[in-house]
């Protein structure tokens, strides 16, 4: 006899039936997927509602980071994945160093392909791991569609106790009353197109809150020079001629002297704009930038020089 495994009754809106798409399964294929385009237009508005949340986790990371602590994310199913590509993507972006953000998937990295069974309702699998990897003065931000993933909260619980600080990103408003954590961002993004299918505008919406978090963290930490990639990684040769067409949008010099800043500088592209914008030698450039923590207004601002 086969005893059946426990279940839960999850009360969260992402779970319920939308009355705008019952009938999903009888229409024409454009049909299906302009009502599942107008789902995904409602994201970005409850996206916006959570952005004052939103800004003080930006913050409490940014503390983490600057006291040399790290940011991590913990998450299972969709939610981890997202992590995961999030913090895959700060590097080549922002060279990010590796210690920075790390991502904690609930059944570890195989979880990433394919589901592990039961994986994120194991509460102490969750606790057991932030305690081995998180430390007092780290971030921790959990993602759960439902708010009540158990894996996800039993690793905020032991962050906490830990002394880190604490945030939860959920789209189920009645998780944002009970959830232990110094800040929660809740995008109530309401029922999905498919009922419970939390990949859909639940995964949306955290894609969206994880983008905007860690760039405004990177932002706020000097990582770029105005709205451009400054700190990036030029590992192609697309990258390279990216390089040197910020070089030029960020200076307004040539071609030509955008190309030898930047060997004068051994490639590194906030010596280059450094340099070119004060006029100091690679030299002095980079000594300004080592005594900011790469931060390139800062730097201009050491050495006399106005920021464009």
């Amino acid at each position: 006899m086969t005893v059946p495994q426990q279940a839960v009754y999850v009360d969260s809106p992402t779970e319920g039936r939308n009355p705008r798409t019952t009938g999903l399964d009888t229409l024409p294929t454009l049909e299906v997927l302009r009502v599942i385009n107008a789902e995904d237009r409602l994201v970005p508005g409850a996206v916006a509602e959570a952005l004052p949340q939103l800004a003080e986790a930006v913050d409490l990371a940014v503390e983490a980071l600057r006291g040399g602590h790290r940011v991590h994310y913990v998450g299972a199913g969709t939610s981890g994945r997202l992590a995961s590509l999030d913090v895959a993507e700060l590097a080549p972006t922002f060279n990010a160093p590796a210690d920075w953000f790390v991502a904690h998937h609930a059944g570890g990295n195989q979880a990433l392909r394919t589901a592990v069974e039961n994986a994120e309702d194991d509460a102490a699998a969750g606790a057991a791991l932030l305690t081995r990897e998180a430390e007092a003065g780290d971030f921790v931000l959990g993602l759960t569609a439902s708010g009540r993933t158990p894996f996800v909260l039993g690793a905020l619980s032991a962050a906490r106790r830990l002394g880190a600080t604490t945030g939860l990103v959920s789209n189920n408003p009645m998780s944002a009353r009970t959830a232990d954590v110094d800040v929660v961002i809740c995008v109530d993004t309401g029922p999905e197109a498919v009922a419970g299918s939390t990949r859909m505008k639940a995964g949306t919406s955290q894609k969206l809150v994880l983008t905007a978090f860690s760039t405004a963290v990177m932002v706020k930490l000097g990582r770029t020079y105005s709205n451009l990639m400054v700190s990036m990684r030029a590992t192609n040769a697309k990258l390279r001629g990216r390089t040197l067409r910020i070089l030029r949008e960020a200076t307004g010099f040539g071609l030509q002297e955008c190309a030898e800043a930047l060997t004068a500088a051994n490639g590194d592209l906030k010596v280059a704009l450094v340099h070119l914008l004060s006029g100091a030698d690679s030299e002095r450039a980079a000594k300004a930038l080592s005594e900011t923590n790469g931060h390139v207004r800062n730097a201009l601002d050491m050495l006399g020089a106005a920021a464009r």
